[in-house]
């Protein structure tokens, strides 16, 4: 990372910091049942809250909201994106033990499925509720106080939006698909695709590839056939193609008002 990146992340903290999330969390199924009744009734579902207070509620708790030695499952992105079973399922099955969580390979493919017919019906059972907020209790209502008009006319104005995005086409339904607190991410702290250099030797003669590091000393790239070269900085001219290059800049230039607007402006995006 550069220092020029640094201090613009270092003032995206503080704006981070300063700025309130709103909550509106993305409506999930509960397994087969009738949604009208009872997320927690139906047969999967009972089967399912069992094998999770024997399995799982010792780290997530007995609601699976969290605990001490867990995180929420309420509030988990492959909980709430899941379909079906696609990423919690796969999740259950080889564990994560880089976090600590270990495969249950004792359970077989209609156990892992109650289990996650279970976490479907806990979502649904707590976004139910009209005040339905994070784990700190917060409700939308004193959340989100920025204008949509506004933040409409800074993406589409002064904050250059339009020239990388579209609301009906990479941004279509963000709002939808983004619980808030994501959605705050990836408007504060992006991570698009990874940085494309190009490095101009003194003979003339081009390198282009991945960028993989640069600094003031040297400059490192994964070529198109996977080998890392690098160069002395002093050497060669580099140029960078960075992705999120636009969102850095508008770190930088951003005041609250700018953020809360423009937050409220994606969440109208469903």
């Amino acid at each position: 990372m550069t220092l020029k990146n640094a201090k613009i992340l270092s003032a995206a903290f503080a704006i981070a910091v300063a700025f309130c999330v709103c909550w509106k969390p993305v409506q999930v199924k509960a397994g087969v049942q009738d949604e009208a009744k009872d997320p927690m009734a139906a047969e999967n579902v009972k089967r399912g809250t069992k094998l999770f207070q024997s399995n799982c509620a010792f780290c997530h708790g007995p609601t699976a909201k969290g605990s001490s030695t867990g995180p929420s499952l309420i509030d988990s992105s492959p909980v709430r994106h899941d379909k079906d079973g696609d990423l919690i399922g796969a999740v259950i099955r080889q564990g994560r033990m880089d976090k600590g969580m270990p495969p249950f390979t004792t359970l077989d493919a209609a156990q892992i499925s109650d289990l996650v017919a279970y976490l479907h019906a806990r979502v649904q059972a707590t976004d139910s509720r009209e005040t339905a907020g994070p784990k700190s209790g917060y409700q939308l209502k004193h959340l989100l106080t920025g204008d949509p008009a506004a933040g409409k006319a800074y993406f589409e104005g002064q904050g250059g939006c339009v020239k990388c995005h579209s609301v009906t086409g990479d941004l279509s339904g963000v709002a939808t698909k983004y619980q808030p607190t994501e959605l705050e991410g990836k408007l504060l702290y992006p991570r698009g695709k990874p940085s494309k250099a190009t490095v101009t030797q003194r003979d003339g003669r081009k390198f282009s590839g991945t960028l993989s590091h640069v600094d003031q000393f040297y400059v490192a790239v994964i070529d198109t056939n996977g080998r890392y070269r690098s160069w002395d900085r002093s050497n060669v001219k580099v140029e960078v193609e960075d992705p999120i290059s636009g969102h850095l800049a508008l770190l930088a230039k951003y005041t609250n008002k700018d953020v809360h607007d423009l937050f409220a402006y994606l969440e109208t995006l469903k």
